[in-house]
């Protein structure tokens, strides 16, 4: 079983039997929103997660979150919702202060 916990969304839990799976595609079909300005193909960095706990639990970088680590547009502990794939176990992750929702109610 996978398992998405977003701590700063009242630590929101997302469960799913499916593996290889977009983060993003995870969190959309639960009913949450997230943001994605360039409609989840990894040209912007609007949809980064901050993952706490579990990166190693997420799949190998992709091209463009390589690219936007070189251009320092995405740090060590951040990646790209629409690349990430949860490939086993769990993630702890939080959005991001610049991309939150403003008619979302967040905690910290």
């Amino acid at each position: 079983m996978l398992k998405i916990i977003i701590e700063n969304l009242n630590h929101r839990e997302i469960q799913s039997k499916d593996n290889l799976r977009k983060v993003i595609d995870l969190i959309h079909e639960n009913y949450i929103d997230w943001m994605h300005a360039c409609g989840k193909k990894g040209r912007c960095t609007t949809c980064k997660i901050i993952v706490k706990e579990g990166m190693e639990n997420l799949s190998p970088l992709t091209d463009r979150e390589e690219f936007f680590r070189k251009n320092n547009r995405l740090k060590t502990f951040e990646r790209l919702s629409c690349q990430a794939n949860l490939i086993k176990g769990e993630i702890r992750v939080k959005v991001a202060e610049e991309n939150k929702f403003p008619h979302m109610d967040y905690t910290d």
